[in-house]
């Protein structure tokens, strides 16, 4: 979808791969080069070269192909939960729940949820890095959120930060004597 305007001779044309609502736009040629890398800010990240080790990118046919196998495995699975008498909504994916599976993988690896007839395991490492993959969501979608999302991100990452502090904090203290806690000296 190229545009030109005659007074400045140049040309615009939109590259992008989606379109505003996610689809994979058909009018992309396959070949087309890809969007040039401008010099990044002073203080911004540059991009680094490709790894050579990785697989290459799909093409668009391919994409294309597999997108719409997996709406239709989706509308198929879809139709046989309706079946069994629930509703497909309980399936889809909203940002709510997403940000929910976050704040539950966070809490299940700081120990403080776990599976019924399980033990709870701490995994502060894992903990941490969903925390921050929570803290860098909040980041990248400011100003595109809800009010409700954003509430609610940032409810997630108030309750998932204290916890954090206080399950390390928990975990430096030396164990204690079974009295020291009540201040009974055990006469």
């Amino acid at each position: 979808m190229a545009q030109k305007k005659e007074d400045s001779g140049f040309t615009i044309t939109d590259r992008r791969l989606f379109t505003p609502e996610g689809e994979l736009r058909s009018e992309i040629p396959e070949d087309a080069p890809p969007k040039p890398v401008s010099e990044p800010a002073p203080g911004k990240q540059t991009a680094t070269a490709p790894d050579p080790n990785m697989p290459p990118t799909p093409s668009a046919a391919e994409q294309k192909a597999q997108a719409d196998a997996y709406r239709k495995s989706s509308k198929d699975l879809d139709a046989r939960v309706e079946l069994s008498g629930h509703s497909a909504k309980e399936l889809e994916m909203t940002f709510e729940r997403f940000l929910a599976s976050l704040y539950m993988s966070a809490m299940m690896q700081l120990g403080l949820m776990h599976e019924e007839g399980e033990q709870p395991h701490v995994d502060l490492v894992g903990a941490r890095q969903t925390i921050d993959t929570l803290g860098l969501l909040s980041e990248k979608t400011k100003g595109n959120l809800t009010s409700g999302e954003e509430n609610f991100l940032q409810n997630c990452l108030y309750e998932l930060r204290i916890a954090y502090v206080e399950v390390t904090n928990a975990l430096a203290r030396p164990p204690q004597a079974p009295g020291a806690a009540t201040g009974t000296t055990g006469r």
